[in-house]
């Protein structure tokens, strides 16, 4: 069997596949069979918003108690080929879902896409060449006459001319926002107050035409683009540690190979089509699973010693023992109430307390539940599991399992 994987900023598919000749009329052609399909979903966005929690719960600590004290150096250095925990979590996830299906399957060899992302073109939103690099938008001129001339000397939101106008982020900073000129607009006092900390769509969610007009100006986000260049090879690096050999393949070849298929475009569909198919001597893509597994990354708790409220001021001490009553948060247990309001049975995962009234979570809401009404289904393993089917090809609506297109 080969293992493909299709590596991604937000998700990533991976798809066990074997291959094997089939003689036809005229000919000898490969067809390859997609066996099992894994869809991961990272957790990256939260990692980041953690960090960020936690940098802003020190930052008070560190101003309400040590006001006189000399910040921290920006110059430390970090080990080789570190990489910040929001990118380092994609690859360790990866390579933990990799190396499972490594263990359940003979996988002989690892296919790999792997894309370098221009990313100062995609800022720019067309080829560039030479020089072009070199000239950003804000080339022979600064922010803020650059912001003057694309909004016209006006405010943003109100449109308001002839009036003091400060530099606002549409994405804000305390939000996830970035410092790019695209992320920066022209703002009067009132607006600008106004907004606060809010989104661009909130603020204006009841001029749905101002906000159009303001987001068509918008270059999208290259997070995405640049986490997948820091990582791609760190990621090939640590697939060689399984022990079979890694092929890496262009991004371009397998959307010749979707396209030529007729399959949508998903992350374990394009995970199929990686590595080389030659069309011209009849090689096909047969078979695909008709159901993905879908795991999301959920975590595997808090080292936290305290519960902080939403100030970051400690609310209450967290219990040092993981296990209670034979669960751990993160478990799921199916519930089955005799009595009372909840009476009936549930499924979903559990939340420990030191008492034995554990938290339920279900699609109602949290419920509280004693141990002794608990079940355990299974071990909590740092991932969400779910399914869902898999897109109809465009050639073959009916039977997503059967093979197509069909051969002699």
């Amino acid at each position: 069997m080969q293992l493909r994987i299709d590596p991604g900023s937000r998700g990533t598919g991976l798809v066990l596949t074997d291959k094997k000749p089939e003689t036809g009329e005229r000919s000898t052609v490969t067809v390859r069979r997609g066996l099992v399909a894994v869809e991961l979903r990272h957790r990256a966005g939260r990692i980041r918003h953690r960090m960020r929690q936690r940098a802003g719960y020190r930052r008070r600590r560190r101003s309400a108690n040590r006001r006189y004290r000399a910040p921290r150096p920006d110059n430390r250095t970090h080990p080789a080929r570190w990489l910040p925990p929001s990118l380092r979590h994609r690859v360790d996830t990866t390579f933990s879902q990799a190396n499972r299906l490594c263990r359940w399957a003979p996988v002989a060899e690892i296919h790999v896409e792997v894309t370098a992302f221009d990313v100062r073109a995609l800022s720019a939103g067309r080829p560039l060449s030479g020089v072009e690099y070199a000239q950003g938008p804000l080339a022979g001129t600064t922010g803020r006459a650059y912001l003057r001339a694309k909004w016209g000397n006006a405010c943003a939101y109100c449109e308001a001319t002839g009036v003091p106008l400060n530099i606002d982020h549409l994405h804000p900073r305390s939000r996830g926002g970035s410092h790019r000129v695209s992320n920066l607009v022209l703002a009067c006092v009132p607006c600008n107050q106004a907004k606060g900390n809010a989104s661009a769509e909130t603020f204006l969610a009841h001029r749905a035409d101002r906000l159009a007009t303001i987001l068509r100006q918008v270059s999208p986000s290259l997070q995405d683009a640049a986490a997948m260049n820091t990582i791609l090879r760190q990621l090939v690096d640590a697939l060689g540690g399984l022990g079979r050999p890694v092929h890496s393949w262009p991004g371009a070849m397998t959307k010749e190979n979707r396209s030529t298929a007729g399959l949508a475009k998903t992350h374990t569909l394009d995970a199929l089509c990686v590595g080389r198919l030659d069309h011209e001597a009849g090689d096909a893509i047969v078979r695909y699973p008709g159901q993905v597994l879908v795991a999301q990354a959920a975590g595997r708790g808090s080292y936290a010693r305290t519960t902080p409220d939403r100030h970051g001021f400690p609310r209450l001490p967290r219990a040092r023992a993981k296990r209670h009553f034979g669960y751990a948060t993160g478990d799921l247990v199916r519930a089955v109430i005799p009595s009372g309001k909840w009476a009936g049975t549930w499924t979903g995962h559990v939340s420990v307390r030191a008492r034995g009234q554990h938290s339920l979570t279900t699609p109602e809401g949290r419920i509280n539940v004693s141990h002794r009404n608990l079940q355990l289904r299974q071990r909590g393993d740092g991932y969400d599991y779910t399914t869902r089917p898999e897109p109809l090809p465009s050639n073959c609506p009916e039977k997503p399992l059967e093979r197509w297109p069909t051969r002699s």
